[in-house]
């Protein structure tokens, strides 16, 4: 079986929105696109480097296929490379449209049950680059093998975040983690099952009349 290896480029309150570029995703009048290569950090890239090596297929959501799309096979110098890779790589976008994936290798998937279908079948692992819509549903189906997170010492207010609406609750553990020279934390996390329950041993809950006076007041929508 094949595993989903998701990667995120994220900022301390959470946003991984337009980390490439000014013109990148203006969604929602975000204007702080680019933002990472404002703050460009060497020591994650050994981090990419070990993800794109070797024979991959990559899973993106519709807009961050579009963005890839209209970039990726046209770049040039340095980055032809990775330009030649990404044309390789079998694309699935997961997609409830219907509009056309020109892009060579494009395959599209209308569900996280097709998704679930490509991960057992044959072929290289799947690589998650961004699509920040898809992970709490593919987290909540237990699709994801591996998330590796690279934080970065800044703050962007607002933005699309990786662990928006609809993110399960469950543990994660964390198998690997460093801090770059310019303190960017590089943690990689792997799912360990459901959060457990409270312990018998946690501190017990106040029995006092304005512990019982709040605890109304929350009930009532007043607190």
């Amino acid at each position: 079986m094949r595993k989903i290896k998701a990667a995120a480029f994220v900022s301390l309150d959470g946003v991984m929105q337009a980390p490439g570029g000014p013109t990148e995703d203006p969604t929602g009048g975000f204007d702080q696109g680019g933002w990472l290569f404002k703050i460009w950090d060497p020591g994650i890239e050994p981090t990419l480097g070990e993800l794109f090596s070797g024979d991959y297929d990559l899973l993106l959501g519709r807009r961050t296929y579009d963005i890839f799309a209209a970039y990726w096979p046209y770049a040039k110098g340095d980055n032809k490379p990775m330009s030649e890779a990404f044309d390789r790589a079998n694309k699935y976008v997961l997609t409830r449209g219907d509009q056309a994936l020109e892009w060579q290798n494009s395959h599209r998937l209308s569900s996280i049950d097709e998704v679930a279908r490509v991960k057992q079948g044959d072929g290289p692992d799947i690589i998650i680059q961004g699509s920040s819509t898809i992970y709490p549903e593919l987290l909540a189906k237990g699709l994801i093998d591996t998330l590796t997170l690279m934080t970065f010492p800044v703050t962007l207010g607002s933005g699309k975040r990786l662990f928006s609406d609809g993110t399960p609750t469950e543990k994660l553990k964390v198998t690997d983690h460093k801090v770059t020279d310019q303190g960017a934390v590089i943690t990689t996390l792997v799912p360990a099952g459901d959060l457990p329950p409270y312990p018998p041993e946690g501190p017990i809950p106040s029995t006092s009349q304005r512990e019982a006076d709040r605890q109304q007041r929350i009930a009532d929508g007043t607190w």
